[in-house]
């Protein structure tokens, strides 16, 4: 028999002797191939011990004030025999009584890769605040320094995908036709500035998560050497149509705030984002918080302070016109540990502020109706000038996904997985054949359980698809009314007539298909280097659809396409960025590309002859080695129990191999009970 230590938040749990801990460990599961797994276990007991009501600060008494929060998970680990096993998350699930007494708590056990969606919650990619830092104005000379910017070296660029218009290229004198993106001096043609959103970098909005969750994910994957992941962007279209503010008025983020924080109000001030954080001050009064801004300007025009809550408004001060010093308040309602609060001022007029200034307030809520002030923090800035030119905020033009939502559709992508490196609490992210190729291999042959054992079938299924979750846009669904077939789809099934379901990998994003213009007068082929994307339906209306991913790839001295910068006024440019599903244009320079089937480029399917050697679809780059593997006629799914010696129990990892006898297996899954050191084990093929 082993002792099992549990620690909540550092202080050890009395248990019950004869309590046994089960935790499952599993990264990919061979029966639900789109999911990622780390440790859990079934609910279990701890006595109600004076050492755990003083941990769970008697949760079955609700007339406690300030006592444990069981609505969140909290910091736990667990040791055998005084040696680290694992670490994770315990949820408090609820108290028995007996004879009115407590008598015992009843826990759950989390592994830590399973907190990433507590951190983040119901989250939006608006709430990420750090990305205003990249806000550009919004207006035809910036939209058309972004087209021509190079995506290797710039966060935000914009791409030559229109909202709403159709372009087309014909170089005839006579064509003056809206969107003939050909130039030529004093036809009032092309693409308008207005036509076009800025993209952003993946890679950006994952820098931005780490910031706001104080989080680290590793540089296994996330890093800027990793083209495939690290090229992508994706394009800044919130609402179908024009751009617009939220609110459909000039607006700008009130920024300039300098990083502080302040333990008597609890409250902290990064990136411009004033947020709370759980903090008791030194004073046996009740307390409450309140949250205001202050604004100062002589100016008379009207303005507005909107402040939000993790991107959303939650309080407008409506039209101030008077040259005085102006309170706007956060309801109380809306005030709540770790979510951030933002203030926007809207106004059609420049306007300069002598003072801004966020406040927090804790009053003493025991004197009322005229509570006296306890502590207060101020953050402020001087001398403010607002220009109501259009700003273009990222975080309200994002798309609206959760966070936990993109995470998994890049996982799902790039078929990752994740883990927590116990010793330094960074989340490891690598894709399934990088993680499998740093395990080790253990000899487990005498520890095994031989008097009981099966062999199953590995593959439930006879058919897995892989696509994009949207491919609505017109040429995409085009593309499936010629052809038959979704655009970018994989379907594998082996080769062979299988029994069994249908098993559907399917990301939270959009997938375009892009179409390189012809001159419309050209002879012969009369390609040129603009390719575009059209964000319409098949009835050719504006399209919102799901957040769309891209590779922007710079064209230099192409053909010279108009731009136009009013109705009156266009200037030519050699130089944009155009969308492509594909890392590079050229099979031969890369062939990578975001299809999980292998297609043509649409840039290469009007050469002669097509280039078809984009073979580094998603699939075959990173899912197909796992999955034919999963299909082989010759795999099986084997179990057996084993007592695994603690060497092993406290060291293995789930990259590792289990070698029986003279076969080598992957792990599919494990269960351990930890009370009696008993592991029943799921074992792959190691093929």
């Amino acid at each position: 028999m082993q002792k099992i230590q549990l620690y909540i938040e550092g202080q050890r749990v009395d248990m019950f002797d004869d309590e046994s801990v089960v935790i499952t460990q599993t990264i990919k599961n061979v029966q639900d191939i789109g999911k990622i797994f780390t440790d859990f276990t079934r609910t279990f007991s701890l006595p109600a011990s004076k050492t755990n009501n003083k941990i769970f600060k008697h949760y079955y008494n609700y007339h406690i004030q300030n006592g444990f929060d069981a609505r969140t998970r909290k910091p736990a680990n667990i040791e055998l025999n005084t040696l680290p096993f694992t670490d994770g998350r315990v949820k408090l699930e609820g108290v028995d009584l007996k004879d009115n007494k407590p008598h015992t708590y009843k826990i759950t056990f989390f592994g830590s890769t399973v907190t990433l969606k507590d951190l983040v919650g119901d989250d939006t990619l608006s709430a990420l605040s750090s990305l205003t830092s990249l806000n550009k104005t919004y207006n035809a000379t910036s939209v058309k320094d972004a087209l021509e910017d190079d995506p290797t070296t710039n966060n935000i660029i914009v791409p030559l995908i229109t909202h709403t218009k159709r372009l087309h290229y014909n170089s005839h004198s006579s064509d003056t036709t809206t969107g003939n993106l050909h130039f030529k001096n004093g036809h009032i043609t092309g693409v308008s500035y207005s036509d076009l959103k800025y993209a952003i970098r993946l890679h950006s909005i994952i820098e931005a998560i780490e910031t706001k969750y104080e989080i680290t994910f590793s540089n296994d994957f996330f890093h800027n050497n990793n083209i495939p992941y690290y090229n992508l962007f994706m394009w800044l279209h919130r609402k179908k149509g024009d751009v617009e503010n939220l609110t459909g008025e000039n607006e700008s983020l009130i920024n300039g705030f300098t990083d502080d924080s302040d333990f008597l109000t609890g409250s902290v001030m990064s990136n411009n984002a004033l947020s709370l954080f759980l903090y008791t001050p030194p004073t046996s009064v009740l307390q409450y918080t309140q949250i205001n801004l202050k604004s100062t300007t002589s100016n008379t025009n009207p303005y507005r302070i909107s402040i939000r809550k993790n991107g959303v408004e939650v309080v407008n001060s409506g039209d101030i016109t008077s040259g005085v010093e102006v309170t706007t308040s956060v309801p109380s309602v809306d005030i709540e540990q770790d979510a951030e609060y933002t203030a926007y001022i809207e106004s059609d007029y420049n306007i300069t502020f002598s003072n801004i200034t966020f406040q927090v307030y804790k009053y003493d809520n025991t004197n009322i109706p005229a509570p006296p002030i306890i502590f207060s923090k101020g953050y402020a800035i001087t001398n403010f000038v607002y220009s109501s030119s259009f700003q273009f905020d990222i975080t309200q033009q994002i798309p609206n996904i959760k966070v936990i939502d993109f995470l998994s559709g890049l996982f799902k992508m790039f078929n990752l997985t994740a883990y927590v490196e116990q010793n330094t609490n960074e989340i490891v992210v690598k894709d399934l054949d990088s993680f499998y190729s740093g395990g080790s291999s253990y000899d487990v042959t005498k520890y095994i359980d031989v008097s009981k054992s099966q062999v199953n079938i590995a593959l439930p299924y006879r058919e897995i698809n892989f696509e994009h979750e949207d491919t609505k846009t017109f040429l995409s669904a085009f593309h499936k009314q010629k052809f038959g077939k979704t655009w970018g789809k994989s379907e594998y099934t082996g080769s062979s007539k299988l029994d069994g379901s249908i098993y559907n990998v399917k990301t939270p994003f959009a997938q375009m298909k892009y179409q390189r213009l012809i001159d419309e007068l050209a002879s012969g082929d009369g390609v040129t280097t603009a390719q575009w994307g059209w964000s319409v339906d098949d009835n050719q209306e504006s399209y919102l659809g799901k957040p769309l991913l891209f590779y922007p790839i710079r064209i230099t001295n192409g053909n010279n396409i108009s731009f136009l910068n009013s109705a009156t006024s266009q200037t030519g440019t050699t130089t944009y960025n155009i969308p492509s599903n594909s890392v590079a244009l050229s099979s031969s320079t890369s062939s990578y590309n975001m299809n999980f089937n292998a297609e043509p480029n649409e840039w290469g399917a009007l050469e002669t002859p097509i280039d078809n050697g984009f073979t580094n679809s998603l699939f075959q780059a990173y899912y197909r080695e796992y999955i034919t593997s999963v299909f082989d006629p010759t795999n099986r799914i084997t179990k057996v129990s084993a007592y695994l010696p603690l060497r092993i129990l406290l060291n293995y990892t789930l990259a590792d191999r289990f070698v029986i006898g003279a076969n080598s297996y992957k792990i599919n899954s494990i269960k351990t009970n930890l009370k009696n050191g008993k592991s029943e084990i799921e074992l792959l093929n190691d093929l």
